[in-house]
């Protein structure tokens, strides 16, 4: 699964509806802000969905989900349960164990979003 397909199950997993757009200028940010989403069907909110790289969204959808998180540093893993769906997703990293730890939330979260119909 690449990481867009697994953006697009996590954030159906929290129940954000996405919708994809093209960014004009992404030299600034990069191009990993490739997901808006929209919180309000009468309103559009400008916002960018990407737990993958950004702390604050990745932590918000382990709480919203429930995930209960075990870091291992000692052996170099970072370990997520995932209690929904009866699974635990572990991330080895080198020298970035909060990369890792996104990359293990948003993978138990769109496992969640690939359960629901």
């Amino acid at each position: 699964m690449d990481d867009r397909e697994l953006l697009e199950l996590a954030a159906k997993a929290a129940g954000i509806d996405l919708i994809p757009m093209e960014v004009k200028n992404v030299t600034q940010r990069g191009d990993d802000r490739f997901i808006g989403y929209m919180t309000d069907v009468q309103q559009w909110q400008k916002g960018w969905f990407n737990p993958l790289r950004d702390d604050d969204d990745a932590l918000r959808l382990a709480v919203k989900l429930g995930l209960q998180m075990y870091i291992f540093l000692a052996d170099d893993g970072i370990g997520i349960s995932n209690t929904q769906v009866n699974r635990r997703f572990t991330e080895h990293h080198t020298n970035d164990p909060y990369a890792a730890t996104r990359r293990a939330i948003v993978r138990a979260a769109a496992e969640i979003g690939k359960e629901m119909k």
